[in-house]
């Protein structure tokens, strides 16, 4: 956002600057105040009213770091350096909700930073982010936004990303979270016009959930919502903002088009004749801001009575509760992030970010294979390797990426970790048979290849089918280059994939064949480093995939089914996955024994409290992620086969024996029932599975819920 300059009074000399006055009455004041212009101007994503030297937050990109750069030019040609962490899919990958809202707090940092500092003043500290939707399917061209297929875990995710944002001051938010796209919004193709279509249970049960667990335990105040409709309305327009995210879940802030969106409702849902009456129906539905040219539609609305000034001005009411929120109305001594900025050493060059995006990037790598104990590596043994592939020697960054500080490559991060003890040669894979020469001459051979990020094309086109980005689905889940990684196997058998990607690939044969294969997703700046700390034991990792990876495109259901129950998601999916959801491996072994369940205090706001012990059989340090799910195999409901509830990332040193202690609220357990229009709790037995993954169940138990309480059937831990 550009400086604008007040020409009238400060905000401390009238009522709704004065921070001793409640929120209500301080909005009643401002908002009497403006012009009907100035009203209209403040349905846009920037409502500063320079007349009374109201300096307002616009919005900024945030999905894994401040993106105020390239290469969606979100610094508007001038992009300024910032902290850069793996993609949102990555962030989930750590199954570590305390390091991703760690994450969060660096970025909002950073955007005060540069908004407040007189070397900058630009940008905004409403942030775009996180992205709450869920990834149903992994065509899905925006997967690497999102936090997996699970909505459990999704809430936690951008719960712990939102508080971060927000940081954790009774009065005074850091940065403001604005939740992306209400609602259903995983498909690329076509997404100005489709309708993502299911029932109320699913809406409750998996679409919804996610966003009503940021708002309600986040403390979410934005939103945006999606392109999309939902069972034929537009997201834009649906009576659901405000019947469930206002009326039940009191989301009481900004709720913002999607770029674009509000012509849609014209010019491709059709849903509406003219701009006049989208503009009245958006209003009136819950819109506060339009990422859009509105203004003239919504003065010809007013001029024709489908609109009136009082509905503009609930509406911008609701904008006004986020910058007080943000502090930006009242005096900057009051405010605790009104300093940032002044620090003589710019923060994304500070030593703190850096290791933290360094841990961060460690805790996303998932190892998905270790045949043999390839990995870790042993560079005191190690005389020579082959790093090889279209991804070795760069770290690339997706369409809502900022510019980082610097980025560290994998060749760059092994180079650096192995120093002169050994011979690190490289091929960009370009011509096989010279790759097959390289990796033949060395000890080891890494293949470092998956997706281009943004398709390595321009917008809405891609250059192979396995990509996808904003406006692009997937058309392939095949992995293109794998034709080089069965050229480098050739010629070494001791070859590992580095699979960098946004999102699952269907790596059936190196799965078969290769040794060993690690997972991370794109444009940290230490993803180099990060990786070389895995591949030579520094880290040991414990990453889990956070979406049901596939053996081939045949088993998914048509891209634009949106009842999961079809098939999707490790809850209903049918076949044999190649991965399962929660997968991951480490290099070392976990035994669990001694599940104990129970319930404690009875009644509806009782906590299931799960006790399991969990010893490393192995000879490393290392983290297990020891997941909770919940199945009903005796339901007469249609019920998934298993549901999420809860997990842990739990670090146990060798040999040591660790009781992990997990709890739920007894809300977990309950389903929507449809014909009572609320949430209720079915009684009869659950069975209580904990593991290491979705398919990988190494304790159980039977509990029996009453109609208002639950009982266990043994004895209380």
């Amino acid at each position: 956002m550009s400086d604008q300059k007040s020409t009238g009074e400060h905000p401390g000399d009238a009522p709704f600057g004065n921070p001793e006055l409640d929120v209500e009455t301080r909005i009643d004041d401002l908002v009497a105040r403006l012009t009907l212009d100035e009203k209209i101007d403040c349905l846009s994503t920037n409502p500063s009213v320079p007349r009374l030297g109201i300096r307002a937050s616009g919005h900024m990109e945030g999905l894994h770091g401040l993106a105020i750069g390239e290469p969606g030019d979100w610094g508007r040609g001038r992009p300024v350096p910032t902290t850069t962490f793996p993609q949102a899919i990555g962030l989930a990958e750590t199954w570590d909700p305390e390091i991703v809202r760690q994450a969060a707090a660096v970025e909002a940092y950073e955007a005060r930073y540069i908004f407040q500092s007189s070397r900058h003043r630009r940008g905004g500290i409403v942030i775009r982010a996180p992205n709450a939707d869920l990834g149903r399917d992994p065509r899905w061209g925006r997967t690497e936004e999102c936090y997996g297929e699970d909505a459990y875990l999704a809430g936690c995710m951008a719960t712990a990303f939102v508080r971060g944002l927000q940081g954790d001051h009774p009065r005074y938010w850091k940065a403001a979270a604005l939740l992306k796209h209400f609602l259903a919004n995983s498909n690329e193709n076509g997404r100005e016009r489709s309708s993502s279509d299911f029932d109320e249970q699913l809406l409750h049960e998996y679409y919804a959930a996610p966003f009503r667990t940021a708002i309600e335990a986040g403390g979410a105040r934005a939103y945006m919502a999606a392109y999309n409709a939902y069972n034929g309305i537009p997201c834009a327009t649906h009576p659901v903002l405000k019947e469930l995210t206002v009326r039940e879940w009191g989301q009481d802030g900004i709720i913002c088009t999607d770029g674009g969106a509000f012509k849609m409702l014209v010019n491709e849902h059709r849903f509406y004749p003219d701009l006049e009456r989208a503009a009245a129906a958006a209003i009136a539905a819950g819109i506060t801001q339009f990422l859009d040219d509105y203004r003239q539609s919504v003065r010809n609305a007013l001029d024709r009575g489908l609109l009136r000034e009082r509905d503009i001005e609930l509406a911008i009411r609701k904008n006004f509760r986020v910058m007080i929120r943000l502090g930006l109305l009242d005096p900057p001594e009051l405010v605790p992030y009104a300093s940032i900025g002044q620090e003589p050493i710019e923060p994304w060059n500070g030593e703190a970010p850096r290791a933290l995006c360094r841990e961060v990037t460690q805790k996303s790598i998932v190892l998905l294979k270790n045949a043999g104990a390839l990995l870790p590596l042993d560079r005191r043994r190690l005389a020579s390797i082959a790093v090889i592939g279209p991804l070795a020697d760069g770290v690339l960054p997706d369409w809502y990426s900022g510019s980082p500080p610097y980025t560290v490559s994998p060749l760059e991060g092994i180079r650096a970790a192995l120093g002169r003890s050994a011979l690190v040669r490289h091929s960009t894979g370009d011509d096989l048979e010279q790759a097959a020469r390289v990796a033949g001459d060395c000890e080891v051979a890494l293949v470092c290849a998956g997706n281009h990020p943004t398709g390595g094309a321009g917008w809405a086109e891609v250059t192979r089918p396995s990509y996808g980005k904003e406006a692009v689905d997937r058309e392939s889940l095949e992995l293109e280059d794998e034709e080089l990684v069965k050229r480098v196997h050739a010629a070494n058998p001791r070859t590992v994939l580095v699979l960098i990607s946004s999102f699952p690939y269907a790596i059936e044969w190196s799965q078969r064949m290769l040794p060993a294969i690690v997972h991370l997703t794109h444009s940290s700046q230490e993803l180099g480093n990060a990786l070389s700390d895995v591949l030579f034991g520094d880290h040991n990792p414990a990453g889990r995939l956070v979406e049901t990876w596939p053996r081939s495109i045949g088993q998914l259901p048509p891209m634009l089914d949106y009842d999961i129950r079809r098939g999707r998601t490790y809850q209903y999916f049918d076949a044999e996955p190649l991965y399962p959801f929660g997968f991951g491996l480490a290099y070392t072994s976990f035994v669990y024994s001694n599940l104990c369940c129970g319930v404690c205090p009875p009644g509806s706001d009782s906590l299931l409290e799960i006790e399991v012990d969990v010893t490393n059989a192995g000879p490393r340090a290392g983290e297990e992620v020891v997941q909770l799910y919940v199945a009903r195999p005796r339901s007469a409901l249609p019920r998934p086969r298993k549901r999420l509830i809860g997990f842990r990332r739990v670090p146990i040193a060798p040999g040591e024996k660790k009781t992990v202690r997990l709890h739920a609220g007894i809300s977990e357990l309950r389903h929507w029932d449809a014909s009572l229009g609320r949430f209720s709790l079915e009684p009869g037995e659950i069975e209580i599975q904990v593991g290491a993954s979705s398919a990988d169940i190494r304790q159980r138990e039977t509990l029996v819920l009453g109609a208002a309480s639950a009982q266990w059937t043994g004895q209380p831990c």
